[in-house]
């Protein structure tokens, strides 16, 4: 265990300070008399829990079990930083120390980017480091750089102040989004779990499903699928659920693999699934300058559809092999699990209505949070402790300060395409490119999504490509909207896409089987996310975009689409039973052109469907005439 000790209470002391700061900071309290100005608030928050980072996550492998003196040093550099630019905020923005500014504040500039560098390198790994180094230099050569990728030059002293002092680089959207309102989700996040959220989830789908038939996966899609909505982080996500899932999937009858892949792509879902969907989605909000409540409206039907697929194949899965439910002895009563669980339930639905309905994005998470902590105050079964108080604040500053690492560092690039004018240039050549093919430029992106999605955080990709690529698909005709889900969907795809396939290669990890294996699987059983993409901007109904006679026709015939689909990635027809691997890929042909929108696909696919029952039923007949 890292922090404990003198670590632990200065985490526990950073992160009570700073949370206290930013609740009277966004709900507009004046708890202290006055209002922070908006960057003096940022400098706080990046240079408060830039220092959590460095005290909660080591420097190198050698330094697990401890806090190594230059963890102490970095930590109060980043604070001192912080405290210093958050003095000097007035002066930043009046006077123009961005583009010129005296020493001091040059100096603290400059700590200010090698903090946020080492930060992004602890927390996200060598490959989203050596992108952010690239691009926090990228203004000092940009010049001799040839075609899209000129752009404007810069200084050494005028790149740092830049990055630091400017609006659109390590302050820009994404740490602006994090500090006005994901900190807020994340506090409730954390809550869940510290109140016993996980252990709820787990027993309610138990109790729901753990019956039927392939209980086991049906338990692990909604039990995982309800924890990465909140957590929107699907590594660890797959990590904390699958230790619990995966075995019991075993155990009723499933194959490894396949019980490794339920899990990796359940865990996958969160991240595009509401009311939460993680950070991408409320940054994804102040991109385009909308209600966080329309996004996860719009976001809806293609993640019920994508669970829709994950049940269905799940169950077809278990009724191919004649997999039954879980032993009678190890599922919970549903009326006592609710009894003693409701209360995650209510504040699940009560931060729904506020973010959705009341479009009160901030207030939304702090009051489901005080909800839970107040609940767990006056239950009397794992009732609040000042033990379980403070893990809550020690675990809170430790996810807000592995956020911000990663998108203090991501700033980076988002502000080195715009210091240097090249993320416009580069979506206009683009554009040019494909020569007004809106199919090309969507296969151009889906694929520029996938790989950059490979080895990324949902959020560092999906930033990344809303700068050089969004702008692009919308200057093509697709709507902004429609654009942006469509790099975050193909930028999700790789954590269960091989070769990558993070959330499949978590999973497998936990049952010894072949990543490859686990990775294939899950495409299969994730195979929603290839074409709904594709589908909301040739008809972007699905997304409810256009009148309700459309939404409807569009709704239907995706369901009835991934229906077939499934039937025919698991070869079993409801009604019919096993069928042949010709029958099957029959089905699947007629689920591809029922699910695209347009009568005349879906009336090709409803015969073809109708083919594949009819040639199913005739063999069932002829082998039972045979018996």
């Amino acid at each position: 265990m890292r922090l404990q000790g003198a670590a632990r209470l200065a985490v526990m002391g950073v992160t009570a300070s700073l949370l206290a700061v930013t609740i009277d900071h966004t709900m507009s309290l004046r708890l202290a008399g006055f209002i922070l100005i908006e960057n003096a608030f940022y400098y706080l928050i990046v240079g408060g829990f830039l220092a959590v980072a460095f005290l909660a996550f080591p420097a190198r492998p050698a330094d697990r079990g401890r806090v190594a003196w230059y963890d102490w040093a970095l930590a109060a550099v980043a604070l001192g930083a912080g405290i210093y630019l958050s003095a000097h905020g007035t002066e930043i923005t009046t006077q123009g120390w961005d583009l010129a500014a005296p020493p001091v504040p040059t100096a603290a500039a400059a700590a200010v980017c090698v903090l946020a560098l080492e930060g992004i390198r602890r927390v996200g790994g060598t490959l989203l480091f050596v992108m952010a180094a690239f691009f926090a230099c990228y203004p000092l050569f940009a010049d001799h750089l040839p075609g899209i990728f000129w752009g404007v030059q810069l200084g050494a002293a005028e790149t740092v102040r830049a990055h630091a002092l400017g609006q659109e680089s390590i302050i820009g959207i994404p740490l602006r989004t994090v500090a006005d309102l994901l900190i807020g989700y994340l506090l409730f996040g954390v809550a869940l779990v510290v109140t016993g959220g996980a252990d709820f989830f787990m027993d309610f789908a138990n109790a729901l499903m753990g019956r039927r038939r392939g209980g086991a996966a049906k338990v692990a899609v909604v039990s995982s699928g309800l924890q990465g909505m909140l957590s929107g982080s699907v590594v660890s996500n797959v990590i904390t659920s699958g230790v619990m899932t995966i075995p019991a999937m075993q155990r009723s009858g499933y194959r490894p693999a396949y019980a490794a892949a339920v899990e990796a792509v359940s865990s996958t879902g969160g991240a595009i699934m509401p009311p939460v969907m993680g950070a991408a989605a409320f940054i994804m909000a102040s991109f385009l300058n909308m209600p966080y409540g329309e996004i996860a409206l719009a976001a809806a039907a293609p993640a019920l559809l994508y669970y829709l697929a994950l049940l269905l194949q799940s169950d077809l899965y278990a009724a191919r092999n004649g997999l039954v439910g879980l032993p009678p002895e190890e599922i919970p009563g549903l009326w006592a699990t609710l009894k003693a669980g409701w209360v995650f339930l209510f504040s699940i639905v009560a931060m729904a209505y506020l973010l959705i309905v009341m479009q009160l994005e901030v207030l939304a998470a702090f009051a489901a949070t005080a909800l839970l902590l107040v609940a767990a105050l006056l239950r009397r079964r794992n009732r609040l402790t000042p033990a379980m108080l403070g893990r809550f604040i020690v675990e809170s500053g430790v996810a807000v300060g592995q956020l911000v690492a990663i998108l203090a560092g991501i700033g980076f690039i988002v502000g080195a395409l715009a210091i240097t004018g090249v993320g416009t240039a580069f979506s206009r050549e683009l554009v040019q490119y494909a020569a007004g093919n809106v199919p090309l430029l969507l296969v151009l992106g889906a694929i520029t999504s996938f790989v950059l999605g490979m080895g990324m955080t949902v959020s560092s990709c999906y930033i990344f490509l809303a700068i050089v690529l969004a702008p692009a698909l919308v200057q093509a005709g697709i709507q902004p909207l429609v654009a942006h889900l469509f790099i975050l969907y193909y930028g999700t795809l790789s954590f269960i896409t091989p070769p990558v396939a993070l959330a499949a290669i978590s999973a497998a990890s936990i049952n010894n089987s072949n990543a490859m294996t686990v990775g294939f699987y899950s495409m299969r059983l994730g195979v929603v996310l290839f074409f709904v993409p594709f589908l909301i901007v040739i008809d972007p109904a699905l997304v409810l975009i256009g009148s309700p006679g459309e939404i409807l026709f569009q709704m239907v015939n995706a369901t009835a689409g991934v229906s077939l689909l499934a039937m025919g990635f698991e070869a079993y027809l409801y009604g019919i039973g096993r069928v042949s691997r010709p029958i099957a890929a029959l089905t699947v042909a007629a689920g591809a052109l029922v699910v695209f929108p347009s009568w005349q696909t879906t009336a090709a696919g409803v015969l073809l469907a109708a083919a594949a029952y009819t040639s199913a039923a005739l063999v069932r007949r002829r082998v039972a005439e045979a018996v």
